[in-house]
């Protein structure tokens, strides 16, 4: 794999989490009964930093969660030694709420839709908006964000790599290209 361009730098991510806030708040009209939930790994970043930036607008902290989706994914071989599991961590109820599910890339749409089969094992939320930092295209699935921090067209070759500070020690997006060798 080649690193192709930079799409997207420290100050362009904080401007469309930014934006991803005011819009949740928006089209939410507040924050009443809203949780986060985050697509471990980054989505969960992201989640934390989207909650943050409402709790500075709003002045009330939302719950936010870190869910792992390993174990819901339909292309994952369970038996394979190198598959690690990490741990979902949601300390709220999630009935009757509006849970705002946080990822980093959208494409296929299948781990989105891992991650709301792995909701309904935590209970029945009145709905579920999805926020993502990057659409990239390329659906596999009828899934659409509610909210998107930036529309990315890309050839299937290609690879859209999100990079944060908490796991990566920057704030970065990157777009690249499989080797054919």
């Amino acid at each position: 794999m080649r690193e192709k361009v930079q799409i997207m730098d420290a100050e362009d991510i904080r401007r469309a989490l930014m934006r991803i806030s005011h819009e949740i708040l928006e089209k939410n009209q507040g924050i009443e009964a809203l949780v986060f939930v985050g697509i471990k790994n980054r989505g969960d970043n992201l989640a934390q930093r989207i909650a943050q930036n409402l709790q500075k607008i709003e002045g009330v902290n939302i719950p936010v969660g870190a869910m792992d989706i390993t174990l819901y994914r339909d292309d994952v071989d369970l038996f394979d030694e190198k598959v690690v599991i990490n741990k979902t961590d949601i300390p709220f109820e999630i009935t009757g709420k509006r849970v705002v599910l946080v990822d980093d890339v959208l494409f296929h749409g299948r781990s989105v839709r891992a991650a709301m089969d792995a909701l309904m094992d935590f209970g029945r939320p009145a709905s579920i908006q999805l926020a993502v930092l990057i659409d990239r295209g390329h659906r596999e699935l009828p899934i659409a964000a509610d909210y998107v921090g930036k529309t990315i067209p890309t050839s299937r070759k290609e690879w859209v790599r999100v990079e944060l500070v908490e796991s990566d020690g920057v704030d970065r997006a990157t777009i690249g290209e499989e080797d054919n060798q």
